[in-house]
């Protein structure tokens, strides 16, 4: 096996942690795998991997030397990308993971278009909004909304939405029509929002002007799922917040009332995170540039 495709079994192995997983990625014999390890640590006179009963981890040489094919590694592509990509036609399979709600109500209506104009391009995708471990579950990029946790993947934001805060009609009936923020405060409740990965809950949050005003209100019901959100918000049970796609048709048909609407929430990103590369796969930097122009796209 030569030198560069040595690296990249390397590289594979400390990305999976595994010499089996490595394996079956990259469709070789694991004892092909051990076999290379051992003669690039001997040509490169350093242990590069420590085995553990659960992991395989690199050294810190193994770090250095990881991080110095990684940037090898990349430039080739990169080299041989520019001769190619002309000619090129986008394909093969993205696996993908989007946000649910933007997955049902934005995206997949809008997938027919993306799957005419790239017809070599199979998806696999997943909806959730749990974290994700792209390495690990092989998922190519992620769609995310809200802000994010630190990350050693790379970030592109396609999108700022805006948001309402709103109640349903029934609620209103109940509780009454708030005027001013300081009227929420006298009888009123709210749905808490937690986050599926830290279970930490997320106050209302107002633009007044250009401050934002966080504001904690009493709650009998807590979710961290999007549907449950909106279900307990429609079944009366406190006062939510949502993007404007999101419930559109609902403020539409006076099933749910938007409250305060000259102090909104302040609008959200969407973000597309993708493992650091220096030159993406065709196939993904097409899918990206499609979500950007969907989103954009919305009223």
């Amino acid at each position: 096996m030569d030198r560069l495709q040595a690296m990249r079994v390397f590289t594979r192995i400390v990305e999976l942690g595994s010499f089996t997983r490595a394996a079956d990625d990259l469709n070789l014999p694991r004892a092909t795998l051990t076999h290379t390890i051992k003669r690039l640590e001997e040509r490169v006179g350093a242990h590069l991997l420590q085995r553990t009963t659960r992991r395989v981890r690199p050294t810190r040489d193994g770090e250095v030397y990881y991080n110095h094919c990684v940037r090898l590694l990349a430039d080739l592509d990169a080299v041989e990308a520019d001769f190619r990509e002309a000619a090129v036609v986008p394909k093969g399979r993205l696996r993908i993971d989007l946000a649910a709600s933007l997955a049902r109500q934005v995206l997949v209506p809008a997938l027919p278009d993306f799957l005419a104009r790239y017809p070599q391009i199979e998806l696999d995708i997943g909806t959730s909004d749990r974290f994700i471990d792209m390495v690990q579950e092989g998922v190519d990029c992620v769609l995310r909304a809200g802000d994010l946790p630190d990350s050693t993947m790379v970030g592109r934001r396609v999108a700022s939405m805006s948001q309402a805060t709103v109640a349903s009609a029934d609620y209103v009936r109940r509780h009454g029509l708030p005027q001013t923020l300081a009227d929420l405060q006298d009888g009123h409740v709210t749905v808490n929002w937690a986050s599926p990965t830290t279970r930490r809950t997320t106050p209302l949050e107002f633009m007044v002007g250009r401050r934002m005003r966080e504001l904690v209100l009493p709650a009998r019901v807590t979710v961290s799922g999007t549907e449950a959100y909106l279900a307990c918000c429609e079944a009366g049970l406190g006062i939510a917040q949502f993007p404007r796609y999101r419930i559109g048709e609902a403020l539409a048909n006076g099933s749910l009332v938007e409250l305060l609407p000259s102090t909104p929430p302040p609008a959200f990103p969407v973000t597309v995170l993708y493992q650091s590369q220096r030159q993406l796969p065709l196939r993904l930097r097409v899918f990206i540039d499609w979500v950007a122009g969907v989103l954009r796209d919305l009223p």
